[in-house]
């Protein structure tokens, strides 16, 4: 058990911040993709039916990002112990995985919109850029990934 110097009673709520910022954020970024890139498939839609179920990429993708929320958020919510006095660096460390998580999956969400808008737009008038669309949009998930891969080494050194 923590020394209750080092270990204040508020130290829990930075972790459930840390939760709280990864599901909010990325959640957020994923629903901002979705909408988004859903008015361009929309549009295609009324057009040229046939090149919806091709267009769905950028609608999976940005669900892909809340997962990455969810992931940590269920990481850090199995090391918190309501038995034990948490110290307060856990507790930042916490924050700070959650964080990096929420924010870089809010970026991913962005970019994966306004790509997949985009060019699920120029897909229906030029079927060649369709390659170019989804090597666009992996490096806009790569965004949410790299956020992951940080918030799970935060994670494993509180």
């Amino acid at each position: 058990m923590a020394d209750s110097e080092y270990a204040p009673l508020f130290a829990p709520f930075f972790s459930f911040a840390g939760i709280a910022s990864a599901m909010v954020f990325g959640a957020g970024g994923a629903a901002y993709g979705t909408a988004k890139s859903g008015i361009g498939i929309a549009g295609v839609g009324t057009f040229r039916p046939d090149l919806i179920m091709k267009s769905l990429i950028p609608v999976v993708m940005s669900g892909i990002i809340a997962v990455y929320g969810l992931v940590i958020s269920v990481l850090i919510v199995g090391d918190i112990r309501p038995d034990q006095q948490q110290s307060l660096y856990k507790g930042a460390m916490h924050l700070a995985a959650g964080l990096s998580v929420g924010l870089s999956g809010l970026a991913a969400g962005y970019t994966i919109g306004i790509v997949g808008d985009a060019g699920v737009r120029a897909y229906m008038q030029q079927s060649r850029v369709y390659v170019g669309m989804i090597l666009i949009l992996i490096f806009g998930e790569v965004l949410g990934l790299y956020g992951l891969i940080v918030g799970l080494i935060l994670n494993s050194k509180s």
